[in-house]
């Protein structure tokens, strides 16, 4: 039976890249855009980076009667390649629907547990500075360090997920990070805790590397909405609980090491909710049923990721180098990229401002503080409540297009988040001062939290849908980018609050917020000829 040439998924990729993938692709083109930006022979056009060449990769959608396609292309009785069966109940899209939503919501949970354990020790950092007799600068890169591994870790993690399948390096990588948590709250000196902190965000960053796929994996394009807004709000909801969980903590055993002890409670039980969630990355399944075919049959059937797989040290490569060439070439990328950084600094930026606004200067103690990053919750809840209505817009867009996309139908939510930041920062700005009431620099938090969710979930499908040959590659610039802006803020928000004074300090990062507004709706209307004029867009 004839097949359509078709993009697999992509292991590297979040929820979002996989419905940009299920579009077909122009397989000259899509050779062309490779050759240019790789002129060494590896040819990476598929997003599914473990492949070289243009494979026939459609067995990962398609359903045969036999579970078997024979390539018109091989000589009969040489080489077969392994399918879905009909109904296939090893195929993760088949699966029983309270079975999908108990592994989407377990990954969406590690999600917001992986980032809370970056920003959980921002709730007591004070008794850090004392216990190991360090300034306040030093102490904040306990968080910073864990944010710069979480940029690091994918570019291994994601390569090697593809190789193995998802399971075994959630379960791996998840198990040295409960064991992590053992030197921290042990740490007998600054140099220690700072150490193993970035290794704790380079083995943490699995769920926040793989979670998105492992959606993909289980739930057809069109079931995925309310998956994906759950998904798209743990990055941002996990931070936001950590220095509210860390400041109650603080105060009510005054040791930071404490903190450690919880954190790893807390994986833990979410480890054990993992355990029962079997391997989903369908070119591992069918590969390993293609093994156990050819062991218990002699019949040389294959997958096209058997056939054409490249090395780890290749994958690797590529996944090095390939963001940063996109990042030096396409302004699409770099705009958007620097735009989600600046929210994502912000938002580790609050995680310092928070304790010089209500530690210093109303007297509140950490737990007190901690409570002032509600709001912020509810904004993130409200762009959860957003997203829906944006997809089936997007749907409703798609069908009334025959299915063509246009990728700046993405744009839509961008354009509406983008005011909500400046607002809530310049609320914080001008509502700081000791004298006025806590209500004003605390329920600043909600717009900002709305803006925030809601446009990193645009952003992030924008990106997917005009790179869908390097979706990939895109989203690890992107996440290199946001996790330098994470890592960095912290640093100096305290430095520049006490020497511009908080108001001024604000006002000035609303300003830079403000300024940024357009970037949307520019690429609204000229995103297409911005795109004709690139070498990687989709025209």
């Amino acid at each position: 039976m004839p097949l359509e040439k078709t993009n697999t998924h992509d292991s590297t990729a979040t929820v979002e890249d996989q419905e940009a993938t299920d579009n077909p692709m122009h397989l000259t083109q899509s050779r062309i855009q490779s050759e240019t930006l790789f002129p060494n022979g590896v040819d990476l056009n598929y997003p599914f980076t473990t492949t070289r060449g243009p494979p026939d990769v459609a067995e990962y959608n398609l359903e045969t009667a036999e579970g078997v396609y024979r390539d018109p292309t091989i000589n009969e009785g040489e080489e077969e390649l392994v399918t879905w069966e009909l109904n296939d109940p090893e195929n993760p899209h088949n699966w029983s629907r309270l079975w999908k939503w108990y592994i989407t919501i377990v990954n969406s949970l590690l999600v917001v547990c992986s980032a809370f354990g970056s920003s959980v020790i921002a709730g007591d950092l004070e008794d850090v500075s004392r216990d190991l007799k360090v300034g306040p600068e030093v102490a904040n890169l306990s968080c910073s360090l864990m944010v710069v591994g979480f940029g690091i870790g994918p570019l291994v993690i994601s390569p090697l997920s593809e190789m193995i399948g998802r399971r075994i390096v959630y379960l791996v990588t998840l198990m040295i990070y409960i064991v992590l948590q053992i030197p921290c709250a042990l740490a007998p000196n600054i140099a220690c805790l700072l150490i193993v902190r970035f290794f704790c965000g380079c083995f943490g960053c699995t769920p926040l590397t793989l979670a998105g796929g492992v959606i993909s994996d289980v739930w057809e394009t069109r079931e995925r909405g309310l998956a994906i807004a759950f998904f798209a709000a743990g990055p941002y909801a996990g931070p936001t609980l950590g220095p509210l969980v860390g400041g109650w903590i603080g105060v009510g055993t005054g040791d930071f090491r404490w903190i450690f002890w919880v954190n790893m409670i807390y994986m833990f039980v979410m480890y054990l909710t993992l355990l029962p969630v079997p391997e989903t990355y369908a070119p591992v399944l069918l590969r390993w049923r293609a093994q156990r075919i050819r062991k218990e049959t002699g019949r040389q059937v294959f997958t096209a990721q058997e056939k054409q797989m490249l090395s780890f040290k290749e994958i690797v490569q590529v996944n090095l180098t390939r963001p940063l060439t996109l990042l030096l070439t396409e302004p699409i990328l770099v705009c958007i990229s620097g735009y989600i950084a600046l929210i994502y600094a912000l938002l580790y930026g609050y995680f310092f401002a928070y304790p010089n606004v209500f530690v210093k200067g109303k007297g509140y103690n950490e737990g007190i503080t901690g409570l002032m990053f509600i709001p912020i919750l509810v904004g993130v809840v409200g762009a959860l409540s957003t997203t829906p209505f944006l997809e089936k817009q997007y749907m409703a867009k798609l069908d009334a297009n025959n299915g063509k996309s246009v990728p700046e139908w993405r744009l839509v939510g961008m354009c509406i988040a983008s005011p909500f930041i400046p607002t809530g920062l310049l609320i914080f700005a001008w509502t700081s001062f000791p004298r006025l009431i806590w209500i004003g620099p605390a329920f600043s938090g909600a717009p900002f939290g709305y803006g925030m969710v809601l446009f990193y979930f645009s952003a992030n499908n924008y990106l997917i849908d005009v790179y869908q040959n390097y979706c990939a590659s895109a989203l690890a610039a992107k996440t290199m980018v946001r996790s330098a802006g994470g890592a960095a803020f912290p640093l100096f928000i305290d430095y520049m609050m006490d020497g511009m004074t908080r108001q001024w300090a604000f006002f000035l990062l609303g300003m830079v917020a403000v300024a940024a507004i357009p970037i949307p709706f520019t690429f609204y209307l000229f995103g297409d000829k911005i795109r004709a004029r690139s070498k990687a867009a989709i025209v």
